[in-house]
This record gives structure tokens, C-alpha cells and sequence, in this order.
């Protein structure tokens, strides 16, 4: 008669182990990435409508595809220039940072909780920087580090941070992303 508590006891150790618990779901964090965002003094907001004949995300399977966003402030006012002449690596920085944050409300509007993000897989970073310009990886840390910040070690992601001679409406950073996600 002791077996079933014995079984019991063991399936609830394997789903311990396995971030599962013990109706089946997996459970990626030990924590709440929406609370995390909150304790960030991070607002998301409804993400701003795509400009042209484009969607901000496809989903294809467990991967999300997230198009370009720029560095959209809180009054609506996007940061412009470039990186090395009109604007300081830590202003790139920052911009790069809110850029992340645009990025995080479009994807909560795609897949409705954060929390059900199992890697930030794929980052493309793009600054509008002046030719001689060089430090772009240093900007777009603005972006990679919030994504560990929000997501710890899941946030860490395969990443390319280049120069452009100029982005659309001479923002400061254009950033998109790849996401896999619980299906």
C-alpha cells in the first residue's frame, strides 16, 4: 500500500527537477518575469502600430520573430542622431535600453505572459552611428543587459551589434529580435 505515496513522492521530485510542476506545466523561473519588469520600475506599454506593410511579431512554432524597434520614449518622442557625433555612447546605451522595452511590450501583446519565454535567441542590434564610430557592441548593451535583467540566463542570446549610415527618421538604435516560446 505504500507504493503509490512512494510513486507519488518520486513524481513530485522529478517534476522538482525538471522545473515542472505537478499537473505537467513546465515552470521556467523561479520568479515572476512581470513582477521582475515592475520591481525594474520598467511600464509597459500597448506597442506602437507598425509604419508601413509590416507586422511587429510572427510566431512560427515555439520561435517568435520580432521586426525592428527603435528607442520610443515614455512622451511618445523617439531618441534621434548618431552614436559618436550627436549622441555619447552612454545616450546610445539608454536608447538602446528603451528600445528593449519597446521590444517587451510587443512581445507581451504577441504571447500575452512573459513568463512563458524560454530564451531571447537572437538579437540583431543596429545604430545610427557616425563612420568613425566603432563601439556599437557598447550600445546595444543597453538592450542584452536589460534582457538578462528581465529573463537572467535565458536572456542571454547570440547577437550582432552593427553600424548603419542612417535608420529610419534618424532614430538612434533599431534593434529586433528571435524568442522561443512555450507552445
Amino acid at each position: 500500500m505504500k507504493k503509490p505515496a512512494l510513486i507519488l513522492a518520486f513524481f513530485a521530485v522529478s517534476c522538482a527537477n525538471n522545473n515542472q510542476n505537478l499537473s505537467g506545466d513546465i515552470t521556467l523561473y523561479d520568479y515572476d518575469v512581470e513582477g521582475k519588469i515592475k520591481e525594474l520600475g520598467i511600464s509597459l506599454q500597448e506597442p506602437s502600430k507598425p509604419v508601413a506593410n509590416y507586422v511587429n511579431a510572427v510566431k512560427a512554432g515555439k520561435l517568435v520573430f520580432m521586426a525592428g524597434k527603435g528607442p520610443k520614449k515614455s512622451d511618445g518622442a523617439y531618441i534621434t542622431g548618431k552614436v559618436g557625433s550627436d549622441l555619447s555612447i552612454e545616450q546610445g546605451y539608454e536608447a538602446a535600453r528603451l528600445t528593449a522595452i519597446q521590444q517587451l511590450s510587443a512581445l507581451k501583446a504577441e504571447i500575452g505572459d512573459l513568463n512563458n519565454v524560454v530564451r531571447i535567441v537572437k538579437v540583431l542590434g543596429m545604430v545610427n552611428a557616425d563612420p568613425a564610430f566603432t563601439e556599437h557592441p557598447s550600445v546595444i548593451n543597453g538592450f542584452s543587459d536589460l534582457m538578462v535583467e528581465v529573463f537572467g540566463e535565458r536572456g542571454k542570446h547570440a547577437r550582432a551589434a552593427v553600424g548603419m549610415a542612417s535608420l529610419p527618421t534618424n532614430i538612434a538604435c533599431e534593434i529586433e529580435m528571435i524568442v522561443e516560446v512555450k507552445e
